[in-house]
């Protein structure tokens, strides 16, 4: 087989592979750096051997995740302040429909994720998000069928229980309670922000020590929408982005980033603020993605 066969049956599941990736690793960067050594893997394989191209390369792709994800536990333990996932840039029509693939990739379950063990994230992806067999998915993370559906159970009970209600991101609601907001913001009225939070709303930065950023999080209306009227400032430059199927914002000085703000939005309130200001985490932000299942 040729390298163009290899490299043609890779790009067309490109996206389902780095779908898989991001999930399991919260990190496009490196979910690059995963996809690029994969495929060197692959490359090397005689196609002949492979009988399903999609669980082949998903197995290939997880491996080299999982790998990934024990190599940076330490890093993420030494980490300054809290650790977020990095945001991700999506193209504007990119899987709208895919309620399923639009929640598995929202800030709040990839937080929730990040509660979970290596293998109990990857089961948990593999299986309840892209719906690979247990059969499909013991030799991707080295266990038994009878162990990876115990693996699964335990993973869902964990994620179920921690949570919240989500409602599609493209929601005509979300998007009215995000465009209030940056109207709040931008014209400095406290009172229209605060009409929007919900009492226990909380504000969770991460910095990574090389920004200034809260490295606990605030929690209370009134203290986040001091904070966010703080930060907001006139000199900012204010657009609307996708990230993660849900509207954010990307706030620029001049032309440079500084920090991308996602919120969760409850009954038409919102709970949850997720500010990324680490530099390393916006890099990947440059150029939309796509994903798929």
């Amino acid at each position: 087989m040729s390298t163009d066969e290899h490299a043609e049956r890779f790009t067309l599941l490109r996206p389902l592979l780095f779908a898989i990736v991001y999930e399991i690793l919260g990190s496009a960067t490196e979910s690059d750096d995963v996809l690029q050594d994969s495929y060197l893997r692959w490359a090397e394989v005689d196609l002949a051997t492979v009988r399903d191209t999609k669980s082949y390369l998903a197995r290939l792709v997880t491996r080299q995740a999982l790998n990934a994800l024990r190599a940076g536990a330490r890093r993420r333990e030494d980490y300054v302040g809290v650790w977020l996932p990095e945001p991700l840039l999506l193209d504007e029509h990119d899987a709208s429909a895919d309620l399923v693939l639009a929640e598995s990739v929202s800030m709040a379950m990839l937080v929730v994720l990040e509660t979970l063990t290596p293998d109990e994230r990857a089961v948990f992806v593999l299986r309840e998000v892209f719906g690979f067999d247990y059969d499909e998915i013991a030799p991707a993370v080295g266990k038994s069928v009878v162990t990876v559906r115990q693996v699964a159970h335990r993973a869902r009970e964990h994620v179920r229980a921690r949570r919240r209600r989500f409602q599609p991101a493209g929601s005509a609601r979300t998007a009215r309670v995000t465009e209030r907001f940056m109207a709040a913001v931008t014209t400095g009225d406290m009172e229209g922000l605060l009409s929007l939070l919900a009492p226990d709303v909380t504000w969770t930065a991460d910095g990574g020590g090389k920004v200034i950023a809260v490295r606990r999080p605030v929690v209370g209306a009134e203290k986040v929408a001091a904070l966010v009227l703080g930060i907001f400032q006139p000199d900012l430059r204010i657009e609307l982005v996708n990230c993660n199927h849900t509207p954010a914002l990307a706030a620029y000085s001049g032309e440079h980033l500084e920090g991308v703000f996602l919120a969760d939005v409850v009954d038409g309130k919102i709970t949850h603020f997720y500010a990324i200001r680490n530099p390393d985490k916006l890099l990947a932000l440059a150029a939309p993605r796509r994903i798929s299942r």
